[in-house]
């Protein structure tokens, strides 16, 4: 049987957001197919005798579960779903070598896994497993919801497609085969690099200072990951970033190909205002395109909302626990 790596978890509250008295929390481990033990907070509704519906949360793409999705899964444990917010393979408290490395196959299969783990849980209906995924980790429970037909309703937040991002650039604005080569390339010469030097070079995580001439979507990245608002001390984004070759076989990895063969309900939220909202709506129209399956599927659009909005609902509670709540009760009966 696999064996769980020795993780070294924080036993404090840690997060950037507060402790809710209405829910027992814990930390669990378990481990991937690829032998990759996982760290996750668990959030369980207290005074509850029956089976529950069970929620795996996880996202952004270079947060970790103290963060964005630790708020979602302790928000759903207060509605009424077991839930658990983890660490994608290689990075917060989460095993895994060499460290801020990505992979579309490994960080789908880290939310099977976690599937895997509720499914066994003595507290969870297996009948009824949903996942959340927000911003690059959207796109990951899209994909997942694609393969893993346990999975009985999924939620894409403030999504990106991470294949898409890196393959085209932000806004389809290097989408070339020559673009392409070069980026490629690039990487290419930093796997050199990082092999001469022994550690691999970080790409920088969220910028330090914003300037006015930066893009909205930079001075929102800072806002949230650089401020009180969502600091936190493992998290790729608040400090050094991924390696620079971290995410490179996204580069030529299309996760979305099969959406339209989900057979399962799915809704994507999206911030109107968003710069990222272009993902949202190319990920549902891609999702229903000829599709059997189209009638469990939804796309919300918050209007006024950007990206970050929906990370810890901005300054106007922006997420929809309300929409969540009524979802994963209807799909996950």
């Amino acid at each position: 049987m696999m064996k769980t790596e020795e993780l070294k978890l924080v036993t404090e509250w840690d997060k950037t957001f507060p402790k809710s008295d209405k829910v027992e929390h814990s930390k669990v481990t378990f481990v991937n197919r690829y032998g990759i033990t996982l760290a996750a907070d668990i959030y369980v509704p207290r005074n509850v005798e029956e089976k529950l519906p069970a929620i795996a949360v996880s996202g952004p793409f270079g947060a970790v579960k103290e963060q964005c999705s630790g708020l979602y899964a302790q928000s759903m444990a207060e509605r009424g779903f077991l839930t658990i917010a983890f660490d994608p393979s290689f990075t917060g408290e989460s095993g895994g070598q060499p460290r801020y490395m990505a992979s579309p196959d490994i960080n789908t299969e880290d939310f099977m896994a976690a599937v895997d783990f509720l499914s066994l849980n003595d507290k969870v209906d297996p009948e009824r497993i949903g996942i959340i995924g927000i911003c690059g980790w959207g796109g990951m429970a899209i994909n997942t919801a694609a393969l893993d037909t346990r999975i009985k309703a999924t939620v894409a937040s403030t999504m990106y497609d991470m294949t898409r991002v890196n393959a085209n650039g932000y806004f389809d604005s290097e989408d070339s085969e020559e673009a392409r080569y070069e980026k490629k390339k690039a990487m290419c010469v930093q796997r050199i690099e990082d092999l001469k030097s022994g550690e691999y070079k970080l790409g920088g995580g969220v910028v330090e200072t914003v300037t006015d001439d930066m893009p909205f979507f930079v001075k929102d990245y800072h806002d949230y990951y650089k401020t009180d608002r969502g600091y936190h001390i493992r998290s790729l984004n608040s400090n050094g970033g991924w390696n620079v070759t971290g995410c490179e076989s996204f580069m030529n990895q299309p996760i979305l190909k099969y959406s339209n063969e989900i057979r399962s309900a799915v809704l994507i939220i999206h911030g109107e205002k968003a710069h990222s909202c272009y993902f949202g709506r190319d990920a549902y129209a891609n999702m229903i395109k000829d599709s059997k399956y189209a009638d469990n599927k939804e796309l919300m659009l918050i209007p006024d909302a950007v990206h970050t909005d929906l990370y810890d609902g901005g300054d106007k509670d922006y997420i929809p626990f309300d929409k969540l709540e009524s979802f994963f009760t209807e799909y996950l009966k």
